[in-house]
């Protein structure tokens, strides 16, 4: 096969287009367009290929076509010219190829038999169509036949032949009786797809004398009927009894009876054939055999399984039935009959052959002239079509020369067209089982640019929709499309547009700005033509306050609210529906502006009302269900019924449910006999059920009455059924909740609930309390006690376990043998103390305690834990004694071991640990003396300035508050700051640890410095404080300062500042009316520290300033970082950490997992850096 020529994207889209406008099988022109262009014939209607017709009707043969100019039509008839002129029996439907054959007035059919074909002609080419084979429909009757009765014995196979006459098309077959009466068929009796009807095995019931084959022939609408045929099922018995009048007895006894037999095939014979289908038809494979009893068939595809969803077993799984065959469908398909006797088999070959079919039938070409394209015809069959191509119904070997024409196989290639080269191919694909023909034409046309969508046109849409704005054109070379908005846009791109093949522009989300003129503009190489649409945007129509759900009884007023917005330039109409019908023609319907109310409701006007809200360009509904409803009327006609000791049927009638279903029914029982008029709840049950089933207990009065509930509540009580006393009996169960503690060392609580009155079964309810030592004593001492639930057992050791049982008894007898349940005596305070007291210490602010765990009989009580008392004896560092304030700390179970958080670095401290159990705590332990290291200091306890000079300042300062260890030194590191707030070079000095005080001298005059103190141990630096302070400058610069001042020119500068500043602040003002309140003045606020402040509260002047007059020494911690952060003072250990308390608990690892109740609050601490001293500048940026 030749290469093809490649053309370019926008040549290949104009072909596709122009294929699409030009072929009205696809896209209609418009009807003004139609009457101008130039089109080759196309052929629209045409009869079928295999054309049977009726004889006794006329012969109507189609063939219609388009194109411009109109076609002429002719006709060949077994492929020579049909001059439809000279026969008068034919003629030509005006401006149409159709032939009509008068057969009614005196023509017939069969002379009219033959191929016959439609050519369709214009100055642009012909189109043909298929062969059309014309035969007329045959009905032919039956051959006369002598019959002769069918007699055959019971059990044996047999098959009645119908042998149709040969019809066109072959009839449809089917047995009847002589009263038209379809013969019943079954396994055993059914009909071949021959028409023959086939008996696995007659039995007598098939004896009768009106078998009829009848053949029905659907195109003469006739019915043909085949001589009865006789058959007559002889049975054994009538059989011996007929062979007994001719033979002698030993004959008679050689009858054979019925007996079984194996499966043997009817059809198809042998045991294999083949079958020849065509793709795409039914394939039907059948196979039907003889048997007693009647064999059961069963179909298998050899190495293969039977193609699903298209697989189908029809009479009664004698034929096998797919559908839509393929050539994958090919194989050997196997058909088994069986019965209890054995099986038979039968192989069909089947190969599935193939008519031609089209893979890429050939498309009509609209093309320019000078441009290239193809024409392509592939089709598969089996075997593979021959392809052959003609032009204009000529074979195109034998065609008029077309220089831009070359055909290689299966593809016609077309290069630099010109007007001339306009015809229409015909592409033929044929095999021995049959043939396509199609007609695509190549129409070459020069034609400028159309636009056909009218100019102006409004299009409208509501908004988040998509537009679509036509642009419906026509040119040849394809016109190129593009879109512009308003007079002088520019051209629309982007991914907010979609432009389509045919013209449209889509927006998919049309927006209110998308509203506007848009420019359509067509071009192509033979000219330019625009056009304008214009697109307006609503809108959309809303329900803002939708119906809602109602449940009203019945007489009340509800109404349905139905509140819209829609577009200003929208008309809406509101509509409202009952049950998507009109609403009821009653004056309770009141409709209103946007709403509907509906007065005195009744059971009638449940339903669902929907709100409808239509405009020209959207529709909007929203529906609300109305429940009219009723607490149901309460049941009634209560009645007993299978009266039992335990047990007692009770019915009753349901009252109205008022329109919401009763969901249950509500059983109450009242014991006359010791809780007379009072209502227990008994059981419940669903709203379907009307009785129960009732358990009772002994020695009970009862009265039953029901309660029906619904949705909206419970009915009213029934009336009281009647009364119907139980039996007394032993107690059914004892006493729950017995239990055994111990109130005193020795002695024994016994407590258990008393049964209530309904419960005791009978008269005089009394209690058997029995205890025994367990492990100690055999016996049980039991004593009988009434009226009471405790019971108290003198005299015990101190806690011992005690196996207890409380049985209940009235006079009757006893309940059942109670279980047992163990209690203990009393419990004492321990005995002895933990021993083996060891303390680890891990760190500064954390130790751990070990001790050994105390003897089990010394606990003499329920083990609870262990409690470990420590204290602060002094600190290393000051050898001076203060209050004791002791911790506790407890430890759940039988622990030996526990974490001591919170602890002061550099201290000695002492411990001791006691055991609990549920009387209190046992003896201490030894106390336990252990120190802890050293650890980092606390910041020192102030640092203030004093005595400014030109070049030096004087520092003071009070030693740590917590040195937590011995300080070895203090470090002093200060850096200046200048007018812009920015940090100098660090200066750092160590000084000793005996020092409180220190004079800086060469300092820079007039200048802050900013300084960072913080004091050392050998652990190293704790936390540290700062400061600023200013030197003060030299009497000359004062002075010409005070000069400067009393200048005019210099105040009227400060003035301008001041109104400047002032206009600062009238505008700030107003941004932070309008954009809230600032965020980080929203958080100062919400975190606000009582000791950082901006401004103190006696006075209103700036907190914590200090300049080179004010002497006075800052607070302690007034200072913090500016990043807000805080470093912890002390160790990050304390009790908050890991304490618990009384209530805390240690895991197994000593790790904490309560809360310490002692609770103590951190204290701040200083940062690295300290915020700057405000200013009068500072503070007016914090209003800002």
């Amino acid at each position: 096969m030749m290469k093809k020529k490649s053309i370019s994207a926008s040549k290949a889209s104009l072909v596709l287009f122009l294929c699409q406008m030009i072929s009205a099988l696809d896209v209609p022109l418009d009807s003004k367009l139609l009457e101008e262009l130039l089109q080759p014939p196309t052929i629209t209607q045409q009869s079928p290929k295999d054309y049977i017709v009726d004889p006794r009707e006329n012969i109507v043969i189609q063939c219609e076509a388009k194109g411009k100019p109109p076609p002429s039509f002719s006709w060949t008839r077994n492929g020579t010219h049909f001059d439809i002129d000279k026969d008068a029996q034919v003629t030509m439907k005006p401006n149409s190829g159709t032939l009509v054959i008068n057969i009614m007035n005196g023509g017939k059919a069969e002379a009219y038999e033959g191929v016959y074909q439609c050519t369709a002609r214009n100055e642009r080419g012909a189109a043909i169509s298929n062969n059309i084979v014309i035969r007329p429909s045959r009905s032919p009757l039956w051959t006369k036949e002598k019959l002769e009765p069918n007699q055959v014995r019971e059990g044996d196979s047999l098959v009645l032949h119908c042998r149709p006459p040969v019809g066109l098309p072959p009839p449809i077959i089917f047995w009847m009786d002589n009263a038209f009466q379809r013969l019943p068929q079954s396994e055993r009796v059914s009909q071949g797809l021959n028409g023959d009807l086939y008996f696995s095995n007659v039995q007598p019931e098939d004896t009768r004398e009106d078998y009829i084959c009848y053949a029905r022939f659907n195109h003469t609408q006739t019915i043909q009927q085949k001589q009865p045929i006789s058959v007559k099922v002889f049975s054994m018995d009538s059989l011996n009894d007929t062979i007994a009048a001719n033979l002698s007895d030993t004959d008679i006894y050689g009858a054979k009876p019925v007996t079984e037999r194996q499966p043997i095939l009817l059809t198809p014979t042998g045991s294999s054939s083949t079958k020849v289908e065509l793709r795409g038809n039914v394939l039907l494979l059948e196979c039907i055999a003889a048997g007693l009893p009647t064999p059961v068939i069963r179909w298998i595809k050899e190495g293969g399984e039977l193609p699903a969803n298209r697989t189908f077993f029809e009479n009664f799984k004698k034929t096998l039935k797919i559908i839509d065959v393929s050539e994958a469908d090919s194989g050997n398909y196997k058909c088994i009959a069986r019965n209890i006797l054995g099986s038979a088999h039968h192989v069909i070959s089947v190969t599935v052959k193939a008519a031609p079919y089209w893979i890429t039938a050939p498309r009509n070409l609209v093309l320019s002239p000078g441009e290239d394209g193809t024409l392509i015809c592939r089709a598969n069959g089996n075997p593979k079509p021959n392809i052959s191509w003609l032009a204009n119904g000529v074979p195109i070997a034998i065609a008029p020369e077309d220089p831009s024409r070359k055909v290689d196989g299966d593809t016609i290639i077309f290069s630099h067209v010109q007007e001339r080269s306009s015809a229409v191919y015909q592409c033929n694909a044929s095999n021995e089982y049959g043939y396509l023909l199609a007609n695509a034409f190549v129409n070459v046309l020069a034609e400028p640019p159309r636009i056909l969508t009218p100019a102006n046109k409004l299009y409208q849409v509501i908004a988040d929709s998509p537009a679509l704005l036509d642009c419906a054109y026509f040119g040849s070379p394809k016109p190129e499309i593009e879109w512009f908005k308003g007079v002088k846009g520019s051209i629309l791109r982007g991914s907010e547009y979609v432009f389509h093949d045919n013209g449209t522009l889509e927006i998919p989300v049309a927006q209110k700005d998308s509203t506007g003129t848009y420019t359509c503009v067509a071009r192509n190489e033979l000219g330019k033509i625009q056009n304008e649409v214009q697109l307006e945007v609503k809108d959309p129509t809303m329900i803002i306050k939708q119906p809602e759900y109602k449940v009203i009884q019945r007489y009340g007023q509800v109404s349905f609210e139905c509140i819209i917005k829609h577009d200003s330039t929208l008309l809406p109409t509101v509509i409202w529906l009952k049950d998507n019908d009109e609403l009821p023609d009653d004056e309770r319907f009141l409709v209103g502006k946007d709403n509907l109310t509906i007065m005195n409701v009744t059971d009638k006007d449940d339903g669902t009302y929907t709100c409808i809200v239509n405009t020209t360009l959207d529709s909007v509904s929203a529906s609300a269900v109305l429940t009219v409803v009723a607490r149901p009327n309460p049941p009634f006609d209560l009645e007993l019924t299978g009266q039992l000791e335990r047990s007692v049927e009770l019915s009753w009638i349901p009252g109205d449910e008022n329109n919401s279903p009763i969901t249950n029914f509500v059983i109450e029982y009242e014991d006359g006999l010791h809780e007379s008029g009072v209502w227990h709840y008994q059981t419940e049950v669903p709203g379907t059920q009307t009785t129960v089933q009732l358990k009772l207990s002994p020695y009970v009065n009862y009265s039953f009455r029901v309660i029906a509930v619904n949705e909206i509540g419970r009915s009213q009580p029934s009336e009281p059924s009647e009364q119907y006393l139980t039996k007394s009996a032993n107690p059914d169960e004892n006493p729950s909740n017995v239990q055994g503690i111990g109130s005193e060392p020795d002695n024994l609580v016994i407590t258990w609930e008393s049964l209530k009155g309904f419960q005791s079964n009978g008269p005089g309810l009394q209690y058997k309390v029995s205890w025994r030592q367990k492990d100690v004593d055999d016996e049980w001492t039991s004593v009988i006690v009434a009226n009471v639930s405790k019971y108290i057992v003198s005299g015990t050791p101190t806690f011992v376990p005690y196996e207890i049982k409380v049985q209940a008894l009235n006079d009757l007898g006893y309940a059942p043998e109670p279980s047992e349940v163990i209690g203990h005596s009393g419990e004492d305070l321990p005995m002895v103390a933990p021993g083996n007291v060891q303390v680890h210490v891990i760190n500064s602010t954390l130790a751990k305690v070990h001790w050994d765990p105390v003897p089990l009989k010394t606990v003499r009580g329920h083990l609870q834990g262990y409690k470990v008392y420590y204290w602060k004896v002094q600190s290393l560092s000051r050898r001076s004694r203060r209050h004791v304030e002791k911790k506790i700390l407890t430890f759940r179970g039988n622990k030996t071991f526990g974490m001591l958080p919170g602890l002061e670095p550099y201290s000695s401290y002492k411990l001791n640990v006691r055991v609990v159990n549920g009387k209190g705590e046992g003896p201490a332990s030894p106390d336990k003396v252990f120190k802890t290291p050293e650890g980092v200091p606390s910041s020192p306890s102030f640092l203030k300035i004093t005595n400014p000079t030109l070049d030096s300042l004087t520092l003071e300062w009070g030693s740590p508050t917590h040195p937590n260890g011995v300080l070895t030194s203090y470090i002093l590191k200060f850096q200046p700051i200048n007018n812009t707030h920015e940090l100098g070079p660090l200066v750092e000095i160590r000084i000793p640890a005996n020092e409180s005080s220190l004079i800086l001298k060469n300092l820079n005059y007039s200048t802050r410095y900013k300084f960072y103190f913080n004091a050392q141990t050998s652990v190293g630096s704790g936390s540290q404080i700062t400061e600023e302070a200013v030197t003060i400058m030299d009497e000359a610069m004062a002075s010409r300062q005070v000069d400067i001042a009393t200048q005019g020119w210099f105040i009227g500068l400060m003035c301008a500042v001041a109104l400047l500043i002032l206009i600062l602040l009238i505008v700030c003002f107003i941004r932070r009316n309008k954009g809230g309140k600032y965020p980080v003045k929203e958080k100062e606020d919400a975190h606000a520290d009582p000791e950082i402040q901006p401004m103190k509260e006696d006075d209103g002047t700036f907190g914590e300033y200090s300049d080179a007059e004010d002497h006075k020494p800052l607070k302690k911690g007034s200072r913090t970082p500016s990043d807000r952060t805080v470093k912890k003072e002390d160790s990050d250990d304390s009790l908050v950490d890991y304490g618990e308390g009384v209530n805390g608990q240690f895991n197994e690892d000593g790790s904490f997992i309560g809360q310490y109740s002692g609770k103590k609050e951190k204290e701040p601490a200083e940062g690295n850096e300290s915020s700057e001293a405000p200013s009068p500048v500072n503070a007016m940026n914090s209003f800002v």
